[in-house]
Formats: C-alpha cells, structure tokens, sequence
C-alpha cells in the first residue's frame, strides 16, 4: 500500500546506485522535481528508460547520474538538441552513455508487456529499420496462427518508476488526467513506483474520459509535491514555462554554464520549494534587466 512520505525519504528508500528507473510523461505532468531529487542524493550508474528523454535526463545524464538510456526520441521538445545527452554520447563527458533505441510503440509495447507479466510485446513495426540489427531488446516471432513474420520486443521491468500527477487522497490512491501517456503501465510494470502529486484530497473525483486511478496497492510511495512537473505542466494545474525550455538550450550547450546552474538549482537547494523561490527570484531579475 502506498506511503504518503516526502520526496527526499521516498527516494531514498527506494531508488538505489545501478537501478532501472522509468520517468514517465508525455509533454504534461513530467517528475522534474523527482530527477533533481535523484542528482541531490547522488545516485549514480542508473539506466534510465522514458519514451522521449526531455530536460530533466538531460540534467541527470549532465550530473553523472546515468550509465545507459533506454529510449526512443530524445531533444528539447520545439527548441532543439539536448546538449548534455549529445555531450555524453559525442564525447563520454561526464562519462560515456550506452544507449539502447527503440520506437514509440516498441516503448510502449514493452511497458505493456511487463504490466501483463508477459515476456514480450508484439507488434508490426521495425521492418526497414537497421534498429533489430543494434538493439537486442528486438527480434521477431512467427505468429502460430497465420504464419506472418511479427516484430517482438522484450518486456521492460523497471526497479522503479516515477510519474508525477494532480492528485491522490489519504490512502494514496492517485489520480491523473489530460496526456496521460505510458504513465499507467509504466508504474504497473515496475516493482516500485513513487508517485508526485500537485495536492492530497480528501476525494477523488472523475475529471473526463482520460481520468485515470492507480490503486493505492500498486503505489510505493505518494510524495506532495506542487509545480514538482515544472517546466512542463499538470492540467488543471499549472500551465507549461516555454521560456525555460529556450532558456535551457543556452544554458546546456556550455559545459561551465550548465554546472553552475545545477549547483545552484538544484545540489545546493533543499528541496523543490527551495529550488522554485530561486528560479522565481533568478527569473523576475532577468525581467527587470530585459526591461
């Protein structure tokens, strides 16, 4: 049954050195304030799995944190390179980055796999593509029933996965709703999950037809932590900070410029209170020299 706890205790409970950890979201509701957590405490040697690896691998990747990417897009969503992820790949700095490549739906099917404890996904895809060639997650099966050559990849597990979400209540049952994404069978196909939420009610109460419930017993951990998704955004909620993805583009591409930024954001902050009164304050004097 799910723990409601801090974001500090939930990882470092559960996310350990060599870990497989999934961050899922969409473009809405992405565990920013859970990754800064992970370089706080320091975890290192992780493999990180996410269909499109955004800003926040880039600054895990940037910090040292990750040994391998699992993935199958990765960039500054609208803007353009992920300059710490090509820095890791190009150049081994901070330290060389295996990665494994897949598609969308090869992602997708892996997640779905390992949620039905099935040990591989099906699907009509890959063909024309050097992919099963690099990737050995990927291979191919003969359907018993029509013959027809299918495209298999193997079910992906994680030791824990990270979403965040608008709510969960008291017994820690979460619920989320908009692009809802793999989010779902991304926390039902790993061993442990840790779940932000923007707020704690009383009530969970429908939101539409993407509505979707996680039951108490397939959560680890719920952590409230409000904006814990910025700079993208949670419906309802918030709205996404373009401005921080342009800002990010600069502050990436340079080596210095991204280390002072991570030591000050994020190593020497507390927490993601902390973290946003710095960026509110960094951002309004930015304003004020703009004007």
């Amino acid at each position: 049954m799910a723990e409601i706890t801090t974001l500090a205790e939930a990882v470092a409970e559960f996310i350990h050195d060599g870990d497989v950890i999934a961050m899922e979201g969409f473009t809405h509701l992405i565990p920013f304030a859970a990754g800064h957590e992970v370089i706080r405490q320091g975890r290192r040697d992780l493999t990180l799995c996410r269909l499109t690896p955004d800003l926040i691998y880039d600054q895990l990747i940037g910090a040292g944190c990750v040994r391998k990417l699992v993935f199958s897009w990765g960039g500054n969503p609208g803007v353009g390179s992920l300059h710490r992820f090509r820095d890791a790949v190009e150049n081994g700095y901070p330290r060389s980055l295996e990665m494994e490549e897949h598609s969308h739906a090869g992602m997708a099917a892996r997640y779905a796999a390992g949620a039905a404890g099935l040990p591989l996904g099906v699907l009509r895809a890959y063909a024309g593509t050097d992919l099963p060639a690099q990737t050995k997650s990927i291979s191919s099966i003969t359907c018993p029933f029509t013959g027809e050559e299918l495209a298999a990849v193997a079910a992906l597990r994680p030791d824990v996965t990270v979403i965040h979400a608008q709510q969960a209540d008291w017994k820690g049952n979460v619920a989320f709703w908009g692009i809802t994404g793999v989010q779902k069978e991304a926390v039902l196909a790993a061993r442990h999950s840790i779940v932000t939420v923007e707020e704690v009610v009383d009530e969970l109460v429908p939101h539409g037809p993407n509505h979707v419930v996680l039951p108490s017993f397939v959560v680890s951990a719920v952590a409230p932590v409000p904006q814990g998704c910025h700079p993208s955004y949670a419906m309802g909620y918030s709205s996404r900070e373009n401005r921080f993805y342009l800002d990010w583009d600069r502050i990436s591409a340079d080596r210095g410029i991204f280390e002072e930024w991570l030591r000050r954001f994020v190593l020497e902050t507390s927490d993601h209170i902390e973290y946003m009164e710095l960026l509110d304050e960094a951002t309004a004097q930015v304003g004020e020299a703009r004007n």
